[in-house]
């Protein structure tokens, strides 16, 4: 059966019911890729390399004579690879005649083309991405630039707004957990206890990812006439952010719309926040959280730092993170004064308790 050729958004409507494989070298994939995909590397980094070579000092045609010498042996090893994938697929058809994967390289081209013909000749039904991952790539960057209806959970830390968004989700409204996302809880003691964060490049995916499902009706997408994510937006709650989470950087267009959307600030006392935070981070591992400190030192002042550190390593975790508490209130304050028209953004919520689910009842209450 003939090979399909889809746009971008056939290919990833297709995705849901069906597998990805991403034909690119292990570290093309491992830097980025798109959400959910498999790697089934044509070619190992070191056989890329030796291919872009010859293709460079030599010829096309000597590239894809040396591209044969390293695909040869490994098609069977790809089939029953694929093979085993499909099968350990739970939505996709056991008939062999009958399974259909979607397959792409960079652009389009004859990494994603070889894949494809061997699968095809092994009785595979065969989808290719026009453009490759490079054509979804442009796809995930345009989505920060489209106008979106955000709501921001706002509030000083300690304030437990990220379990607020988890709630909110229990709750049935619609939200991207930012923090989730880049594996990192925002200040300087955001990655201890947290995994690795993802590259900037698959961050960005994921985030895309999440905009365009919660934006729009899914529906075909052409070049000549792409579709207005601005049509039917939805309401969609964010966690008030700066513009660095961990090693990610937001987008600058997303991040600016963030900037200009309504702010519901949960306004909880002092003590009630040091007393979440001390429960919260008092038992990570205190080396590491010292580290955390000194890498703010500049900006929390010498003799703050010196006794910051001093009560943690007297073991008053209490006193440590109301020196860290008054330091990040500080900084807040500020980036929030820098908005434009906050008067008119900000919506003040007074809450007595760090109680996630009562207080994102009473923001859905105040929308």
């Amino acid at each position: 059966m003939p090979i399909e050729r889809l746009n971008i958004e056939q290919f990833l409507q297709l995705a849901t019911n069906h597998l990805i494989l991403d034909v690119r070298s292990p570290a093309e994939f491992n830097h980025a890729h798109i959400p959910g995909a498999y790697s089934v590397p044509l070619f190992s980094d070191d056989e890329r390399k030796v291919v872009g070579t010859a293709y460079k000092q030599q010829s096309r045609e000597q590239a894809i004579k040396v591209g044969l010498d390293f695909f040869g042996p490994n098609m069977r090893k790809i089939v029953e690879h694929v093979e085993s994938l499909v099968n350990n697929h739970s939505n996709t058809n056991k008939d062999n005649a009958k399974k259909h994967v979607l397959v792409h390289c960079w652009r389009g081209g004859m990494r994603s083309a070889g894949i494809a013909w061997l699968l095809d000749l092994y009785g595979f039904k065969v989808s290719t991405l026009v453009g490759g991952y490079k054509n979804y790539r442009q796809r995930i960057v345009q989505s920060f630039s489209y106008k979106y209806n955000f709501k921001i959970l706002g509030g000083y830390t300690g304030s437990g707004k990220t379990y607020v968004i988890e709630e909110l989700a229990k709750l049935d409204a619609t939200v991207i957990n930012l923090e989730q996302l880049a594996n990192h809880k925002g200040s300087a003691f955001g990655n201890i206890g947290m995994p690795s964060q993802p590259s900037q490049e698959m961050f960005e995916n994921f985030l895309g990812e999440e905009l365009i499902k919660y934006s729009v009706t899914r529906s075909i997408i052409t070049e000549a006439a792409p579709v207005d994510l601005s049509a039917e937006p939805k309401c969609i709650w964010i966690e008030d952010e700066s513009q660095r989470i961990g090693l990610i950087n937001l987008p600058v267009p997303f991040w600016k719309q963030m900037r200009e959307s309504r702010i519901f600030f949960l306004d909880i006392p002092f003590e009630k926040r040091v007393d979440h935070i001390t429960d919260e981070y008092g038992k990570l591992d205190q080396q590491r959280m010292e580290d955390a400190i000194i890498r703010i030192q500049k900006r929390l002042g010498g003799l703050e730092t010196k006794t910051a550190l001093q009560h943690l390593r007297e073991g008053d975790i209490r006193s440590c993170f109301s020196i860290l508490l008054k330091y990040y209130d500080k900084w807040y304050s500020k980036g929030l004064a820098n908005r434009d028209g906050l008067d008119q953004l900000l919506v003040t919520i007074p809450v007595d308790e760090v109680c996630a689910s009562a207080n994102a009842k009473k923001i859905l209450a105040q929308q």
